[in-house]
């Protein structure tokens, strides 16, 4: 058996790895230094992505770790509920759960704060977690972000992509920069040349520039030499470019009331990524991650809006076929 891999029944068809945090989320257009009632909930990019996926109805393991404390019941508790796989993560006995306090509106700029230094996420390490892929894992997705937390986490995410190479599991890579996590020479450094090492990439363009020096339209033709079976590039216009061995198609988004717009790159990654799973041609695809996105801006957590296939398939009747939005 390839180390790294177990056989079980009921194996998990996603794997994701990362930091999920607690989220405390201000009141709807009170800015964060105003604000005086937050709404709780979970988010971090590999755990939205797994939830998304989960309501989709994917079977999904996360793999992480928080710390024994009321953060980290809430985060288990959620994602269990979620019906994802948490068999996988550890409960750290001293270090804390990360914490992400941010407030919420639709056109101004959205102040972040992360509280994640020596959260337990950042001891992850190769050697704490046992066995990450079962037979039967098609999917394995990562971000930059896991990368960037510590020196144990950038070792296990190159573990990861190794185990899923050497499976043959198809591994999508968002590099999701977070400036607040490293300077730019640092992410070029550790997340620049995971790159290569993915099937599908899902970037910004701006995120491709840093990472490697060349603008976007550049990056996707090295990426494809390099290796990389597809690249999927989002524009600050919020269309999205797909470019594969099948040519090229680009998706605009669509025009929707936009309540919070954090969130809208984990959504489009879940939704496209079930639809390449369940084999549906990418300009379907790249159309049901646009609608997926679409639904999670009306919402305020990053989550709230992920929709389950029945109100994706509603909303893809809606937005491109103009079917009506009333579901009587």
């Amino acid at each position: 058996m390839t180390p790294g891999v177990e056989e079980i029944s009921g194996a998990p068809e996603v794997v994701t790895c990362g930091e999920a945090m607690l989220l405390l989320l201000a009141e709807p257009g009170v800015p964060l230094a105003r604000a005086r009632r937050f709404t709780g909930s979970v988010a971090g990019a590999e755990s939205n992505v797994a939830i998304g996926l989960a309501r989709l109805g994917h079977s999904v393991r996360w793999i992480g770790s928080v710390g024994a404390d009321p953060a980290g019941d809430t985060v288990l508790s959620t994602m269990r509920a979620e019906g994802v796989d948490t068999s996988r993560v550890t409960v750290h006995p001293t270090a804390p759960t990360g914490l992400l306090l941010r407030d919420s509106h639709a056109t101004r700029g959205i102040d972040v704060q992360y509280h994640r230094a020596g959260s337990a996420a950042s001891t992850l390490a190769p050697e704490s977690v046992h066995a990450p892929l079962s037979s039967g894992t098609r999917l394995l997705h990562l971000t930059g972000i896991t990368a960037m937390l510590s020196d144990s986490t950038h070792r296990l995410t190159r573990y990861l992509i190794d185990a899923a190479r050497d499976r043959g599991v198809m591994i999508s890579f968002d590099p999701n920069v977070r400036h607040k996590l490293g300077t730019p020479d640092r992410w070029r450094a550790v997340v620049g040349p995971l790159l290569t090492r993915a099937d599908l990439v899902l970037a910004g363009a701006d995120e491709l520039e840093l990472l490697t020096g060349q603008d976007a339209e550049r990056a996707v033709h090295t990426l494809r030499d390099g290796g990389v079976d597809g690249v999927v590039v989002k524009y600050p216009d919020k269309s999205a470019v797909l470019t594969n061995a099948a040519g090229t198609r680009t998706q605009p988004a669509f025009p929707v009331s936009v309540t919070d717009p954090v969130g809208a790159g984990d959504a489009f990654a879940a939704g496209l990524l079930s639809a390449l799973l369940r084999g549906v041609p990418p300009g379907r695809a790249l159309a049901e991650a646009a609608t997926v996105a679409a639904l999670v801006v009306q919402s305020t957590t990053d989550i709230d809006g992920l929709p389950t296939p029945a109100q994706r398939d509603r909303a893809f009747a809606h937005l491109v076929d103009h079917a009506e939005s009333v579901h009587r």
